[in-house]
């Protein structure tokens, strides 16, 4: 199979989704691989090092598109790029439908065989592909609240961890999965009053015993989110339902209870956010204020750190991409239901039932898709 690798248009996003280390093994594979020229550049990936193992090095995305039979990306395509996609083409990257009406009709009007990383499953019921990029957001949550604490950033000027004979900063985190507890870890080591919402109890006491009692551990309802807000410097937004449109857990009017200069930062923004005020936002201008309470909604947070993000990615997506390239994605699929779970659309049909209730779009099941 002809495997192509285009180079990443969304703004500041330095991320590759195939490393030179991929492509290899996808060669010795029997597989041939194309790589926009500069594609790995912003990962520290420069085109020597892909040409050194064997891959082809070409001089436009038009060509990636035109010519792979597998295109493998890390963010959802762009408006120009998907109207190079193609019936028979496999995309394998992330996403994110639910939150994208545009993206979505898009993939389907193009016919495109998607597989989505986000809603790859495991045997244990756990999103493997997405765990990489969750671990990464969840620690960078508290250093990018904790920047836009700062009053330059129209912050309250809270320092997270404090200082001898001055309190340090509230944080509370609703989630307390894998962004939850990546985020957790970082804020309590900066010396943060930290405090995790969640509606699994034996969740929360996993992350108690695990913590041992450095942070608080709550049950997430609209009390206790009553109770924390008026004292939180920090709310970072963790929570995920796979494949899913992120719900609304703190609302416009509820600001109001917050100190001005206070922080939302929200992780959930790639599945539509888990603010009502929540937009994306970019690299470029990541925050903004609304009544008073500053927003940090970046939707590629991991694409700060490129370097870590791709490798800790490509080693969990590259087993599934040498499936797909081995077998064809129909017998992949057939041979791993984890991987079924990840089929989004195919010849015009959308195949995910979670994306179809988000968006009102009639759905068929991915067993159907693959005989068809």
């Amino acid at each position: 199979m002809l495997i192509g690798c285009p180079k990443e248009i969304k703004n500041q996003e330095y991320r590759v989704g195939v490393t030179p280390s991929a492509a290899l093994e996808a060669i010795s594979h029997g597989h041939s691989v194309i790589v926009e020229t500069n594609a790995g550049l912003g990962a520290g990936f420069p085109d020597e090092a892909y040409i050194e193992v064997g891959a082809e090095i070409v001089g436009t995305a038009a060509e990636i598109f035109s010519r792979a039979e597998m295109v493998v990306k890390v963010k959802e395509p762009q408006p120009v790029e998907r109207k190079q996609l193609r019936e028979g083409q496999i995309l394998y990257t992330y996403l994110h439908l639910a939150p994208d009406p545009a993206q979505t009709k898009d993939l389907l009007d193009s016919g495109v065989t998607a597989i989505a990383y986000e809603t790859v499953t495991d045997n244990r019921g756990g999103l493997p592909l997405l765990a990489p990029m969750s671990e990464v957001a969840g620690r960078l949550a508290p250093q990018t609240g904790s920047w836009a604490l700062q009053k330059a950033n129209g912050g309250s000027g809270v320092l997270l961890g404090g200082v001898p004979g001055v309190r340090p900063a509230n944080v509370a985190i609703i989630g307390g999965g894998v962004v939850g507890t990546a985020a957790a870890r970082v804020a309590v080591g900066m010396g943060a009053n930290v405090t995790v919402l969640d509606r699994s109890v034996p969740r929360l006491s996993y992350l108690d015993d695990v913590f041992m009692g450095r942070l608080t551990t709550q049950y997430s309802d609209q009390g206790a989110m009553a109770e924390l807000l008026p004292r939180m410097d920090m709310v970072i937004g963790a929570v995920l339902i796979p494949g899913a449109a992120a719900p609304k857990l703190i609302s416009r009017e509820q600001l109001g209870l917050m100190k001005p200069g206070s922080v939302l930062v929200d992780v959930a923004i790639d599945q539509g956010g888990c603010f009502e005020t929540s937009k994306a936002t970019t690299h470029d201008e990541p925050i903004y204020e609304v009544d008073g309470i500053v927003h940090y909604c970046v939707a590629n947070m991991p694409g700060a750190v490129a370097r870590t993000s791709t490798i800790a990615l490509g080693n969990a997506t590259v087993p599934h991409m040498l499936a797909l390239a081995d077998k064809g994605w129909r017998q992949a699929c057939e041979d791993d239901e984890n991987l079924m779970n990840g089929l989004n659309t195919h010849a015009g049909k959308l195949t995910y039932y979670a994306v179809g209730k988000a968006l009102g779009i009639d759905v068929i099941s991915p067993k159907v898709a693959i005989k068809s």
